[in-house]
C-alpha cells in the first residue's frame, strides 16, 4: 500500500494534520503539490495573491524535501490530470488530506457535477476507476472543527458572535482569571477601540521582505497571465516563508500592539497599514497557526506593558471573529450563499476595478491601496467598500466575488459569511444585528479622507453632497418596511420620517443618477 498526501495552497505548515499522521514514515509517503490557476474558484485574482500562494507553496515544498519527505511539485493548469497522473505513477492506494477550508467552492461543485449532494473532494476518482481510499484529517488552521461548532450551535436559538467568543475564551483559557472570569472584568473592550485619528500620528515602520529567487520566478510567471489578474505586482514584499511570517508577528507585538486597539478603526490617507498586524495572509495559508498567534499576544500582555483593550481586541479578531466566520460558513445550508434580503441587483461599478475612475476620495484611497498591496484593513473594507455596495444596491453575490478576487487574504470560507452576512445584511440578520450602512458622517469622523474630496460630507440634498449621504438615506427609504422589523433601526428611521417629500424626491433623484453613472 502506497500512502500519498496532497497539500493544498492554504495548508503550508508542518503542523498539517495529514503530515503529522505520517511523520514516522516520511520515506514511504509521497507528497503532492499542484500549482494551478484553475484550482481557484474565480476567473480573476490579485496578482500579489497568486505570487504569495505559489511562492509560499514552492518554499514549503523545498522545506519538506530538505526534511526527507518524498515531494512532487507539479505546475500544470490541468490540475485534475496532474493529480490522476501522480496517483497512477506512485500507485497511491490511500490518499491523506487535511480537510480543505473551502469545501463548498465552485471548484468542488465542478468536481462533483455528477452528484450535487456529494461534497467529497475526490468523487471524480470513481469516474476514472481508480481504487484509492481517501482519509481526511482535521484542519489545523482553525481551532474549532465543524462538528464541534454544530454541537455548540444546536443548543442555541440564536448564534450570537459574542456568545461564541466567550465560549472560545473559556475553552482555550485565554485572558481568564483563576476563577474563570475575564481579566479586567469585561469580556469585550470594543468601546475602547474606536478612536478617530489624531493629527501627526507617527505610525510604525512596516516589516516587508525583498523577493528571493523563487519569488522572482513566480512574479515573472504571474506577469504572463495578466489577463487573469488585477492590481500591481512589482512592489510585492509579503512574507512567503514561516520564518518571515513569525518575524512579522513579533514585529507587531513589539511595535504595533500598543496602539492597535485604540486606532484599529482609524483611516488616514497614505497610511496603508497603521498599527494592524498584517498576519491574516499568513494565518489563512498556514504559515502561522491561530493558537500560537493568540498565545504570543496573550503572553506579551502578561510579560509586558501592553493595554488590555489592544490585546483583547486583537485576540477577539482571531479567536472570536475568524473562528466564527469559518464555523458559520460550514454550518449554514447552501441557500445562504444565494441570500439577498434586500433584492439588490446592481452590478459592480467599473471604478471598483480601477481606482482612477471614481471622484470620491475615500473610495479612491482604499481602492488604490488595494490595487497596490492586495490589502485594506477591516474598517476600510466594511465601512467604505462594503458600505458603498450596500447603500448603492450592488448584488451581494457579485460583491462577494470581487472581495474574494482582490484581497490577498480572501478565501471562500471568510468572504461568504463576512460579505453576505456582515457587510451586505443579505441573510436578513442571521449574522449581524443590523445593517452596516452609514452616511458620510462616520467616514468623516474616522478618517481624513473627506478633507481631500470634492464632495461635502455635511450636505445631503445638492450635487456637492457626499454620495454616501443621499445613497444612505435613499437606502433607508427604499427598504423602510423591512428595516422596521429590525429593532436597532427604529431610531434612525424616526429621522427618516421627519424628511419632507421634496427632500426624499431629491435624495432619490441624486441616488439614481449616481447609480446610473456607476454602471457606465
Amino acid at each position: 500500500m502506497a500512502v500519498g498526501i496532497w497539500i493544498l495552497g492554504d495548508q503550508l505548515n508542518k503542523n498539517n494534520s495529514a503530515l503529522l499522521s505520517r511523520l514516522q514514515q516520511k520515506k514511504d509517503t509521497y507528497i503532492l503539490f499542484i500549482e494551478s490557476f484553475n484550482l481557484g474558484s474565480l476567473q480573476t485574482y490579485h496578482c500579489q495573491k497568486l505570487v504569495l500562494i505559489w511562492s509560499a507553496m514552492r518554499h514549503f515544498a523545498q522545506e519538506l524535501k530538505e526534511d526527507d519527505w518524498q515531494v512532487s511539485y507539479v505546475i500544470n493548469d490541468n490540475f485534475q490530470q496532474s493529480f490522476i497522473n501522480w496517483i497512477k505513477n506512485y500507485q497511491i492506494t490511500e490518499l491523506r488530506l487535511m480537510s480543505p477550508s473551502d469545501d463548498r467552492t465552485v471548484l468542488f461543485n465542478q468536481i462533483n457535477s455528477s452528484n450535487n449532494h456529494d461534497r467529497s473532494f475526490f468523487s471524480f476518482l470513481k469516474e476514472i476507476d481508480i481504487n484509492c481510499h481517501i482519509k481526511l484529517f482535521p484542519n489545523s488552521n482553525f481551532l474549532w472543527q465543524k462538528e464541534e461548532f454544530k454541537q455548540w450551535a444546536k443548543k442555541r436559538k440564536k448564534l450570537i458572535l459574542e456568545d461564541f467568543y466567550r465560549e472560545s475564551r473559556q475553552r482555550f483559557n485565554i485572558l481568564l482569571t483563576e476563577d474563570n472570569k475575564p481579566i479586567g472584568g469585561k469580556w469585550n473592550l470594543d468601546k475602547e477601540n474606536r478612536q478617530p485619528p489624531k493629527k501627526n500620528l507617527q505610525t510604525p515602520v512596516t516589516l516587508f521582505f525583498k523577493p528571493d529567487k523563487i519569488t522572482l520566478e513566480v512574479i515573472e510567471k504571474v506577469k504572463k497571465i495578466n489577463d487573469k489578474t488585477y492590481g500591481k505586482i512589482d512592489n510585492f514584499q509579503w512574507a512567503v516563508k514561516r520564518e518571515e511570517a513569525l518575524k512579522v508577528l513579533n514585529q507587531f507585538v513589539q511595535y504595533r500592539l500598543n496602539f492597535f486597539g485604540k486606532y484599529q478603526d482609524a483611516m488616514i490617507t497614505e497610511e496603508k497599514f497603521m498599527w494592524h498586524s498584517l498576519i491574516s495572509p499568513y494565518l489563512n495559508i498556514g504559515l502561522l497557526q491561530p493558537l500560537e498567534v493568540i498565545k504570543t499576544v496573550e503572553n506579551a500582555y502578561y510579560q509586558g506593558d501592553y493595554p488590555l483593550n489592544s490585546v483583547e481586541g486583537f485576540i477577539r479578531q482571531i479567536l472570536g471573529w475568524r473562528e466564527y466566520m469559518y464555523s458559520l460558513y460550514h454550518y449554514v445550508d447552501d441557500s445562504y450563499f444565494s441570500s439577498n434580503w434586500f433584492d439588490h441587483q446592481n452590478p459592480i461599478p467599473d471604478f471598483f476595478w480601477d481606482s482612477n475612475k471614481t471622484d470620491m476620495n475615500c473610495l479612491h484611497q482604499v481602492l488604490k491601496q488595494t490595487e497596490n498591496t492586495g490589502y485594506a484593513h477591516h474598517i476600510q473594507r466594511l465601512m467604505i467598500l462594503s458600505n458603498y455596495g450596500l447603500v448603492a444596491g450592488i448584488s451581494p453575490q457579485e460583491l462577494k466575488k470581487w472581495f474574494h478576487a482582490v484581497f490577498i487574504d480572501a478565501y471562500d470560507w471568510v468572504m461568504q459569511t463576512n460579505v453576505l452576512g456582515m457587510g451586505q445584511f443579505a441573510d436578513g440578520g442571521i449574522l449581524a444585528s443590523k445593517p452596516y450602512a452609514s452616511s458620510a458622517n462616520y467616514i468623516n469622523k474616522m478618517s481624513d479622507y473627506c478633507k481631500g474630496c470634492c464632495y461635502n460630507p455635511k450636505e445631503k440634498f445638492t450635487e456637492n453632497a457626499c454620495p454616501f449621504n443621499y445613497l444612505y438615506w435613499n437606502f433607508l427609504a427604499r427598504h423602510e418596511e423591512k428595516l422596521r422589523t429590525q429593532g436597532r433601526m427604529n431610531l434612525v428611521l424616526k429621522h427618516l420620517e421627519k424628511m419632507s417629500e421634496k427632500d426624499l424626491e431629491t435624495i432619490n433623484f441624486l441616488a439614481q443618477k449616481r447609480i446610473n453613472n456607476d454602471e457606465h
